[in-house]
């Protein structure tokens, strides 16, 4: 594993031992721990910036399931991730999505959509969901940009407002809590009573100052220029008109794989199905995170770092048959 790869972006053609696609936080540990067993890295990644859907769309929120972190705001676990991987100097093409990839016998020749041809002994995928966009809120679709919001990058942007927020999965019942300190109000308005977030989110919110009203939609929205109030409507018919200078809309994403459809890879329910080694039907292709999938999957970023370890180590055997899969002790290095 002698190959360097360029740290010039414009450069058309660029190699490394390892090609990672995906900048977010599993890409980012893929890269640390790839360094870690002596590789050289690219990751590319379609986003102007590391981090993916946290730093895209959650850079403030909060997570608590990463461990050794009670909480952590999505932004600084992205910058840790970062540092830690900048240890072993990989090279980031950032901008760049990559559009195909074609075997060379030795090896995988990666085609952006900026041109660049990245020669690697292997690649791993961990491109989150893929391309992903909004499902929009069907009323008032016009306030976009006028009060009418699909992600809350900056919380302070809200502060003193009145926020109705709608959905009812993990995301929507985040931002009432998380907004709930800052805000002049937050109602949560949810067309079933009930949520498909974790039990113990449900609880904080039922427990918070958060407004909660179930079974309710969105009828209506309303104001001139910006808008000023929002009208809901129960399933028995009965309708409540909140004060609102914001509406954030978390009704999900609808997903879509992109080029990745048409890299000849085994696919189930929109992700790349992967063996117990990560391995995709691919020869040298591996994936893991969010867009990888087997029995028996949890979609949680921890379980995502432990598959960019196990998929790396893998891929160390792959480069050089003569290595063990098994690693030294981080300690060690």
């Amino acid at each position: 594993m002698t190959t360097h790869p360029t740290t010039d972006p414009t450069d058309p053609e660029v190699s490394a031992d390892l090609l990672i696609i995906g900048a977010g936080p599993t890409g980012l540990y893929g890269a640390y721990y790839a360094g870690f067993r002596g590789m050289s890295v690219v990751v590319a990644d379609a986003l102007p910036e590391v981090g993916g859907q946290i730093a895209a769309l959650y850079p403030e929120k909060f997570i608590f399931d990463v461990a050794g972190f009670p909480a952590v705001r999505g932004q600084e676990l992205v910058d840790r991730l970062a540092e830690q991987a900048a240890r072993w100097n990989p090279a980031y093409l950032l901008g760049h999505g990559v559009t195909r990839l074609d075997d060379t016998g030795e090896g995988i020749v990666a085609t952006t959509d900026a041109g660049t041809r990245i020669t690697a002994g292997a690649v791993l995928v961990c491109g989150g969901i893929g391309n992903f966009i909004p499902r929009e809120l069907p009323a008032g679709s016009e306030y976009l940009g006028r009060g009418l919001r699909y992600f809350v990058p900056r919380l302070n942007d809200l502060a003193g407002q009145d926020v109705v927020v709608v959905g009812g999965g993990d995301s929507a019942l985040d931002w009432a809590l998380s907004l709930e300190p800052i805000a002049s109000s937050v109602t949560l308005v949810h067309r079933r009573t009930r949520f498909r977030a974790h039990e113990r989110t449900v609880e904080q919110v039922h427990t918070s100052s958060v407004r909660v009203l179930t079974p309710y939609e969105v009828e209506k929205i309303s104001g001139d220029g910006p808008m000023s109030e929002v009208v809901v409507a129960g399933s028995d018919g009965n309708r409540i008109t909140l004060p609102a200078q914001t509406v954030v809309a978390a009704l999900g994403f609808i997903a879509d794989l992109g080029p990745i459809e048409q890299w000849g890879l085994r696919l189930r329910r929109r992700r790349i199905l992967v063996d117990p080694t990560m391995r995709t039907s691919r020869e040298r292709v591996f994936a893991a995170g969010d867009i990888a999938d087997y029995d028996g999957k949890v979609g949680l970023i921890a379980i995502g770092f432990g598959e960019a370890a196990l998929a790396v180590n893998h891929i160390a055997t792959v480069l050089d048959p003569a290595r063990s899969i098994t690693p030294g002790h981080s300690s060690d290095a």
